[in-house]
């Protein structure tokens, strides 16, 4: 399948409200999306099928070189398919950047291999960072 990456707008964000937290995941509202849409030192991809439907989107937040990822999710129906990687890795060639850095819960296994592929190192851990009861794996990568 090919997919088109683009800067995710407004419009997009309205397009998939309906479906955000049952189609996506809930890690995100979209009054919070909508926040990060407007703000300067964020950058919001999405990711397209050939019907032109929203598939995924990420985010990141940049300061200076350096990234946090804040998101990257698939619709629950598309993933395994490599959208994942297409939108990290459109960050790692489009953006002049020296480090990204992120947080993943420990038992998101699906998301520790797409960092694991890019070959990112694993820092240290935050405890019970997710809800009070997850643990979130700091990793980093240089660019």
């Amino acid at each position: 399948m090919d997919f088109k990456i683009s800067k995710m707008s407004i419009e997009d964000l309205k397009s998939i409200k309906n479906i955000l937290t049952t189609d996506f995941d809930n890690f995100w509202s979209f009054d919070i999306l909508e926040e990060e849409l407007e703000c300067s030192n964020s950058y919001v991809i999405v990711a397209r099928d050939i019907n032109n439907t929203i598939v995924g989107f990420a985010g990141i937040k940049v300061i200076l070189d350096e990234a946090d990822i804040m998101n990257i999710v698939v619709k629950k129906d598309f993933r395994h398919h490599g959208i994942g990687s297409l939108l990290l890795e459109n960050y790692s060639k489009n953006i002049n950047l020296k480090t990204i850095t992120l947080e993943v819960n420990e038992n998101n296994l699906s998301a520790i291999r797409l960092y694991d592929k890019f070959s990112f190192d694993k820092l240290g851990i935050r405890k019970k960072y997710y809800n009070g009861e997850s643990d979130a794996i700091i990793m980093s990568k240089q660019l």
